[in-house]
């Protein structure tokens, strides 16, 4: 179904909770309306998920293109489970915003693969003003409230993962086997 169709912000699968979870979120300065919506959605998620106020952290950055680089901060001198970036990039007159955009994108990427961290994408790439608003707590939902949830099952996913592997490797070695 297409995005301007339904409110994004209403997830088909629960949210687990986020009692014993961590989050840094990194939020950008330019077009402050729409970010702040952004944070304001990603807290009320993780709250509802009862993420404690004290295991919750926020940093501002400049735009959006210094996002990544906020959220590796986080990964380096803090010990969250996950980050969330918020920003807003509105297409401009010029070519700016592609080279935002995919900056922010390939560098939010990076970020994830190289520190096996959650960093949820809550970024708005719009074409106006009005799409940004619509989904930043409007008609569409909150980018902001989807970030969090996504850092939130990202984080259980590895949680998880990590128990499945630790047991597999219990496992083995009470047979006997050699683990590498």
């Amino acid at each position: 179904m297409a995005s301007n169709l339904k409110n994004l912000s209403v997830f088909e699968r629960p949210v687990p909770s986020a009692a014993e979870m961590s989050f840094g979120i990194v939020v950008a300065e330019w077009n402050h309306a729409i970010t702040e919506a952004l944070l304001a959605g990603a807290l009320d998620t993780l709250r509802s998920a009862g993420c404690p106020e004290e295991k919750i952290s926020v940093k501002w950055v400049p735009g959006t293109f210094e996002l990544a680089m906020g959220a590796q901060y986080f990964a380096e001198y803090t010990n969250v489970d996950a980050v969330i970036v918020l920003g807003c990039v509105i297409q401009g007159d010029t070519r700016h915003f592609d080279f935002v955009c995919q900056g922010v994108t390939v560098g939010v990427q990076q970020m994830q693969l190289s520190w096996n961290m959650p960093i949820a994408f809550g970024v708005l790439t719009t074409n106006d003003r009005q799409q940004a608003l619509d989904r930043a707590g409007g008609r569409l939902g909150n980018k902001g409230d989807e970030a969090a949830a996504t850092a939130i099952k990202m984080v259980a996913l590895q949680r998880e993962m990590e128990l499945e592997d630790n047991g597999e490797a219990a496992a083995n070695r009470d047979r006997g086997s050699v683990v590498n």
